[in-house]
Parts: C-alpha cells; structure tokens; sequence
C-alpha cells in the first residue's frame, strides 16, 4: 500500500543494518508507524538524514509491507520547531511515552492534535511542567484512558477543593489521608480538570499523580524519561 503526503513527526530513530535507519514515526491518520529509511546514514544522504530530525513536522511517502514501511520521500512542512535545554528533555519524555503507550499502525488523529499542540507550546515558552500534564491527560484522553478528575468515584458527588484526595488508576478520585505521598488536593485535580494552572504545590502533586497513573498503564514499568528529568 502507498500513503502519500502523510503528516508525521518523528518519534526516535536508530540505525538499521549498514546504511539505513529504522525510524519511529507518528502519522496523523496511521498512527505509530515503524519505517525503514534506506541508505539515509551514507555521506551523500545528509540532507535527507537530516530531515528525520525529532520535533519537526514532516510529510512522508510510504509503501507500506506489513508491519513496516519503506520511506520514499521526506519533506520538512511548516515551520521548525525548535526545543532546546529543559524543552528539548520534555519532548524526548512525550516521544518515549508515544512510543510506550500506543501499538502500531493504530490510527489516532486526536493523538497527533495534541502532541502538536504541545510542541508548539513549549517551542514557544509555555511552562513545561503545566505543559507535560497538559499534555499527559490529554494523552490518556486520546488512548481511552480519561481521567476522571471531578467527581468521586465512591459517591459521584463533586470534589471539595479543600479536601484530601488520592487517584486510584483503576476506580478514579477516593478519599486521602494529609500526609500521605500521594494525597492531592481537590482543587488541583479541579484545576486539571477545568485546564487553569495550579500553583507549584499543585503542579508537583500532579506530577506524583501523573506518574503514578502513567506507570500503572505500562504495566507498573518506568520510563528512561524520568530518570534522566528526575
């Protein structure tokens, strides 16, 4: 099958028998897709190399064999955008966390949206740590794993912003203990919620419960990412 002219960026990319590369790529109407970009790591190939840099919105022809494609054309489409220090860290965390949670060739345009969106959010400044959860719930949103952020899980009543909470992975928002790690207020899952930005406590008890939730859908495992953001 040829795609032709399909959106994608460029998820990570590592070599593949002598000269050519096996790129992880996100398309807008196909998903995930692993594609083997022949003969790219040869001198007189730099120009093409360099156009399967992460971040950069390319359209891509394809001919699709099973499981993966062959690249036949890349083009840069639109502007560069660039992610340096902090931000260039951050979008390796949403390309490691694309590549973890999402199987392939699983078409996902509300994926694609928002992870454009977030890169244009942290090219252009945005605070990073507001932009990653941002970026997370919407992610889960997309994968069929929305958080439910408003109401109890016990007794589908609204939350009280001065109340303790804790985000069970498995049932949503029941009552916690002050003191416990990973308490949370209600009026920071509210602020998630209603997409207004909590103040730095907030923001760092997202985070703990962001990651929580994250690790739950991979199965309890970790990412690189944290790590090396840690």
């Amino acid at each position: 099958m040829r795609i032709e002219q399909q959106p994608a960026f460029v998820l990570h990319a590592r070599p593949y028998r002598e000269t050519s590369l096996l790129v992880e790529c996100l398309t807008r109407d196909h998903g995930r897709i692993g594609v083997v970009a022949r003969g790219v790591r040869k001198e007189r190939a730099r120009l093409q190399r360099a156009q399967l840099e992460p971040f950069q919105r390319v359209d891509l022809d394809l001919l699709m064999r099973g499981e993966l494609a062959t690249l036949r054309t890349a083009e840069p489409a639109g502007a560069v955008l660039r992610l340096t220090g902090d931000a260039g860290l951050a979008g390796l965390y949403l390309n490691e966390l694309v590549v973890r949670l999402t199987g392939r060739q699983d078409p996902n345009p509300g994926l694609f949206a928002c992870y454009e969106r977030t890169l244009r959010r942290m090219s252009g400044g945005e605070p990073l740590a507001w932009t990653l959860r941002r970026f997370e719930r919407d992610m889960l949103d997309a994968l069929g794993y929305a958080l439910q952020l408003d109401v109890g899980a016990l007794d589908g009543e609204p939350l009280d912003p001065g109340a303790t909470y804790f985000y069970d992975p498995e049932s949503g928002v029941v009552p916690g203990r002050p003191g416990d790690p990973r308490a949370i207020r209600g009026g920071d899952l509210l602020a998630l919620a209603e997409d207004r930005p909590p103040d730095t406590a907030g923001l760092a008890s997202l985070r703990r419960m962001m990651r929580q939730v994250i690790a739950f859908h991979l199965g309890g495992g970790e990412l690189r990412a944290w790590r090396v953001l840690r």
